[in-house]
Parts: structure tokens; sequence; C-alpha cells
């Protein structure tokens, strides 16, 4: 999906017109596929663009969520899910594996994704707790120099974990956040992602503090999309929502059939 023949958009066409969907108010509908058959499915629903899923990913693929499932298999992953569609993709990276910032672009870009997730937990050091903030912003940073230096203004989506924190206060969180988040936009991200923001009253302050593109993820308890839309989110993507539907239909399904109570529907 990376040339221009056939009418096919190049990357950087394909990431001005995944950033030109972040819309304070008009928020994109990101649906999060984990391969191709569920990137088709959405694609065809009607969705302006895609993202991956790295739980979903993770999941399909027989490892648990938090990188460690091998990078390699990822790439090739997210390189399915881009070669099947013409919709421009957004890779859930989570703290990029480790890799150095130019390989993580390079990678990226050759995958056929033109933006990513890039949260500030402490995954490679396999233990509880956030990076810091300056580290963060330093890796937010260098992903942006990457990109530019390969001709790709990436999409990054710069996820803050403050609100997973078992511990803490609300308010103290929430400036923490807020830190975080003005700092990681100054470095070049282009959305803020604050995990666990749930209610009106903290994502109307988190929009209105930053005054720049928000994502939120729809989990239960989620206002509804309309109403995020009045709240100014840019962004709104469901992870692996999605596949966990999609699984529990399947589970009944199959309680259903080994009970007698069902059959199934055989489809060409």
């Amino acid at each position: 999906m990376t040339q221009e023949q056939n009418g096919v958009a190049t990357l950087p066409e394909q990431a001005k017109r995944l950033r030109d969907l972040h819309i304070m108010g008009h928020p994109l509908l990101l649906a999060n596929a984990w391969d191709c058959a569920s990137a088709g499915v959405l694609q065809n629903a009607g969705f302006a663009a895609l993202g991956s899923t790295s739980r979903g990913i993770a999941r399909t693929m027989g490892y648990p969520d938090g990188e460690v499932i091998p990078v390699d298999l990822v790439f090739n992953v997210i390189s399915r899910i881009a070669g099947s569609t013409d919709l421009p993709v957004t890779a859930d990276l989570e703290t990029g594996f480790g890799l150095p910032a130019d390989e993580l672009v390079q990678r990226m870009l050759a995958a056929g994704a033109v933006g990513l997730n890039l949260e500030d937990s402490n995954l490679q050091g396999k233990c509880a707790g956030l990076v810091a903030a300056h580290e963060h912003a330093e890796r937010v940073a260098a992903v942006r120099s990457a990109g530019a230096a390969a001709g790709v203004e990436v999409v990054i989506n710069a996820r803050v974990d403050v609100f997973l924190e078992p511990s803490g206060e609300p308010e103290a969180k929430m400036v923490e956040v807020l830190k975080r988040g003005r700092m990681y936009l100054e470095a070049g991200a282009d959305c803020v992602y604050p995990m666990g923001a749930l209610d009106e009253e903290m994502i109307s302050r988190l929009v209105g503090e930053l005054g720049a593109p928000i994502n939120v993820v729809h989990w239960p308890g989620t206002p509804p999309i309309a109403c995020l839309g009045s709240l100014g989110v840019a962004r709104v993507s469901f992870a692996a929502g999605l596949l966990g539907q999609c699984l529990d239909y399947l589970a009944d399904k199959a309680k259903r059939i080994l009970g007698g109570m069902d059959v199934v529907s055989v489809r060409s």
C-alpha cells in the first residue's frame, strides 16, 4: 500500500489522511482489527481508518498482552492487516518493544502502518510503574524525528497510563496526566491517549486543559460516542473490545451447539 500507482495512496498521503481525521468535537471512530478478516469486515462497515489491537493480536497468536509476543510476529500481522485494506492503519506498538526509534519507525512503515500508539508504562523493565515523563517525551521526539527522516509524518498517539496506577489520589493523578500530556505534545505527539479516563468530568477537563486531540477508549461505563463528541474528543478507539465480543459470541454459540439448541449456518 505504498505505491502511488493504481490510485493507491502513498504512506505520506495515508499519514496525512489519518491526521486530518482527528477533529476535536468530531471524533474519529477507530476500529481495532486483529487480522485480515476483521480488517475487511471493519472496512466494509464504513470505518475511515483502522487500528491494530496489541491485546487482540497477542491473544489470537497465543500470547498474553504486554510485549511477550515476538516483535517479528507483531509486524507480520500488522503488515497483513495493512496489506488487506486501503484505509490508513495505525499500529498499537505498546512501548515499542525496546526498539530504537529509527528501527521502530522503519519497521512500522515497512509493514504499511502510518501511525502508532506509544505508551509510557514500563513494560521493558517487566515491572510495575511508569517510565519517567521526560524519558517518554524524549522517546516521542525521537519517533517524530525518525518519521521525518523517513519522509512520513507518522501519527503519534501518546498513551498516558497514570490513571491505571493502583495507588494515588485522583486529583494528583489528573495533574500528572496533564503534565505528561503537555510534555508529549511539546515533543511531537499528535494525540494524547489518557487510558482510564472514563467519566465526563475527567474527559472534559483533559480536553479543555490540554487543548489538543484526545483519544478515549470506549469501555463499559464510557459516555456515549455522541457525548464524547460534545466534550471535544477527537478520537474514539475500542481496544480489544470487538474481539472480546466476537469470542463471547463464539463461546455462547458453541454451548448452544453442544446442547443441541443450535446449528452452524454454513457460509461460503
